[in-house]
């Protein structure tokens, strides 16, 4: 599957991978956060590079729906559970600079993008409560939030809440934009350049499957950190949620504001210009990677729920996008433990990216540039709620078993009798004792290790995405085993 945002013409190029190369700043990742760090910091005047894996957007960034607004569902109420109401303030605050920077920049730069209302909405009686909670906490928060009674939606909501001259756009024009400016002021972008590690010493040493790289500072903007370090995998839930591009008839309107659901399972709707006439953009219907039995039965239920809603719509395009979910709810960023205040970071904006790695990325740059921003001072310093705590145990106790359960599971597989799935499938067997992960794709067979490289995982076939994913940590890989998203940061090799 590819998203309506990556098909199109690749407007970046990348530059030649030195080894041994020295910067004053490394990036590692080139979504929102990694290309909107790199060109703070290159304008400043740094030596910066940004390591990408594989193409700029590739990740989550290129993934999204790319609704950068401040009513985020129910997230604000979700925080207040947890939180002082000064600390929602500063989540808050660290969201509204993000977002006026990036319109302000968007502006100057003259991309694209469009003024929209954001609508939190619920159908049932308790997603009405939630909605009735984001409210009070959004208005206790400073923002202009009000009760609406008219959603334009084709079916009938029990609540809804609205957030005026919010904005959507093409994530891809801006991280063009992003890309072009940073290299304008000496930025080298590489793509195809996956980091492996980080050594600490008089320089940190970036160790890539292409060489070494040094530099004063390093920044992880890779979705979920590829260092161990601080065990923030231990401390994040990876998600994996589905979004189509529709076309609909043309005696159907499409919504003109950005909505989400209080319920689960979430649906999100907004809409999206082309020369023809605006495309209905639909998502949701998430789930943990790795997980699901048939991630592509998840998306048909999200497609038959549109068309059920728009009659007569047809996609264009499909596809899925990875997130990580702090067990604290609260996002991460800034120093690394263990990385001697060198290395930074910045994961956990659960689906909130837009504003939040601009948001991280104001913090990271301003930290390495010797200032401080009071509302990522507020955040930094914010202790884990009892019920924050208790979610993180639970997330592990739920990995352990996961873990436990899925390698049961192999003991009792039938043994390889050099299978070969039909087209699209895959499945692990038994080789010696070992799992191998068997698939078929575009008449390939590959047979791999089915162990993650990451921490030993036992993978699963995702049959949307024709991918193997690990249900532990949310690491994905290719079918010929090429790493996805992390944390792994190796391959899987072929099964022995």
């Amino acid at each position: 599957m590819t998203s309506l945002w990556l098909d199109r013409a690749r407007a970046i190029t990348s530059d030649r991978f030195v080894p041994g190369a020295d910067y004053d700043t490394v990036v590692v990742g080139a979504g929102i956060t990694g290309l909107a760090t790199a060109l703070l910091l290159a304008r400043s005047g740094m030596r910066v590079a940004v390591l990408e894996a594989r193409t700029v957007g590739a990740g989550t960034t290129g993934n999204t729906t790319a609704k950068l607004t401040l009513l985020q569902g129910t997230v604000l109420s979700a925080l207040r559970r947890q939180y002082s109401q000064k600390i929602v303030n500063a989540y808050v605050e660290a969201n509204r600079e993000g977002q006026a920077w990036l319109l302000r920049y968007l502006d100057e730069k003259g991309v694209p993008f469009q003024r929209r209302d954001a609508f939190t909405f619920s159908v049932t009686d308790d997603g009405a409560e939630r909605t009735g909670s984001e409210l009070a906490v959004a208005r206790a928060a400073g923002l202009d939030v009000e009760e609406s009674a008219d959603t334009e939606l084709p079916f009938a909501t029990r609540r809804a809440i609205r957030l005026g001259h919010q904005a959507q756009f093409n994530p891809m024009d801006v991280l063009e934009a992003l890309a072009s400016d940073f290299r304008a002021h000496g930025g080298v972008l590489l793509e195809g350049v996956r980091a492996r590690n980080v050594g600490r010493g008089m320089r940190l040493t970036v160790i890539a499957g292409a060489g070494v790289v040094r530099a004063d500072h390093v920044v992880l903007a890779t979705g979920v950190p590829i260092l161990d370090r601080g065990l923030y995998f231990a401390k994040l839930k990876a998600t994996q949620s589905y979004a189509a591009a529709l076309r609909v008839p043309s005696s159907t309107s499409v919504p003109a504001g950005m909505y989400l659901s209080a319920e689960s399972p979430g649906r999100s709707l907004r809409s999206y210009p082309t020369d023809a006439r605006e495309l209905l953009l639909v998502g949701g219907n998430g789930h943990q990677v790795g997980r699901e039995p048939s991630p592509r039965r998840r998306l048909e239920e999200l497609l038959d729920w549109a068309r059920h809603h728009f009659p007569g719509s047809e996609a264009t395009h499909t596809w899925s996008g990875e997130d990580y979910q702090a067990a604290n709810l609260m996002p991460f960023f800034g120093k690394l433990p263990r990385g001697g205040g060198r290395i930074f970071f910045a994961t956990g904006y659960n689906k909130w990216g837009m504003s939040n790695g601009i948001a991280a990325s104001l913090a990271i740059s301003a930290e390495i540039l010797g200032g401080q921003l009071h509302w990522a001072d507020t955040i930094h310093r914010r202790a884990t709620s009892p019920a924050g705590a208790a979610a993180a145990i639970t997330l592990n106790v739920d990995v352990a078993k996961t873990l436990a359960e899925s390698y049961a599971k192999v003991a009792l597989a039938k043994p390889d009798g050099r299978t070969v799935p039909a087209e699209g499938n895959g499945t692990v067997v038994r080789q010696a004792r070992k799992p191998v992960a068997v698939s078929t794709v575009d008449g390939v067979t590959c047979r791999l290790s089915a162990v993650c490289t990451h921490l030993g995982g036992l993978l699963s076939w995702n049959d949307a995405e024709k991918s193997w994913d690990c249900p532990l940590h949310g690491s994905r890989f290719s079918p010929a085993g090429q790493v996805l998203q992390g944390p792994a940061t190796r391959d899987l090799p072929a099964a022995e």
